[in-house]
């Protein structure tokens, strides 16, 4: 499986979970501090347009859905689920494998090529997926083999910064790897849903 692959099928389970939040839920509270829901889809679909302006060759000034950017949430409208699918198509039609080559400059990397943001953003898929479905009171069940590639993937960095991934957690002793990635992620994966 390839990075484009691994990126796509973080992009399906992410989409699983959007597809399944009810609408009611999108203002309440995710698992990223001071963040709802909303917010935390509005930074996933800032990121979408990220790859879309780099991967064309386009500038990209925005910082509305950063991370630790106050109110992302502003950029979905009354429509979570079909922004976010819109967001997705338009980006995905431009990752050609030339668009892959394009340089991106950023906070925790440096200047990477584009190819090697994505694998940035399949861990970044996983961590939303349960930040926002979790809270919700779904069962999240991350894909292992993904979560297996970004866990091993993320300890080679360090990734902690104000508006990025908090202290790591310890996990319970016997925790599965899902739990033990999202921990190091700084994410409780053993809290109950309230």
């Amino acid at each position: 499986m390839n990075t484009t692959d691994r990126y796509a099928r973080a992009q399906d389970g992410f989409d699983r979970i959007v597809a399944a939040i009810a609408p009611e839920r999108w203002d309440d509270p995710s698992a990223c501090t001071e963040w709802s829901a909303r917010d935390v889809l509005g930074h996933v679909v800032w990121g979408q347009d990220l790859v879309l302006h780099v991967a064309t060759g386009r500038p990209f000034a925005s910082q509305a859905g950063a991370p630790g950017a106050p109110n992302p949430g502003q950029l979905i409208g009354a429509d979570p689920l079909g922004t976010w699918r819109a967001a997705r198509a338009a980006a995905d039609a431009v990752l050609t494998p030339e668009a892959l080559t394009h340089v991106i400059s950023t906070r925790a990397f440096g200047e990477i090529s584009l190819e090697g943001f994505l694998t940035v953003l399949t861990t970044d898929f996983l961590a939303h997926t349960w930040d926002i479905g979790h809270p919700a009171g779904l069962d999240v069940r991350l894909d292992p083999d993904l979560v297996s590639g970004c866990f091993s993937w993320s300890r080679q960095f360090e990734l902690r910064a104000p508006g990025g991934i908090g202290p790591e957690i310890t996990p319970a002793p016997g925790a599965d790897e899902q739990t033990r990635f999202l921990a190091y992620l700084g994410r409780d994966a053993s809290a109950l849903v309230t």
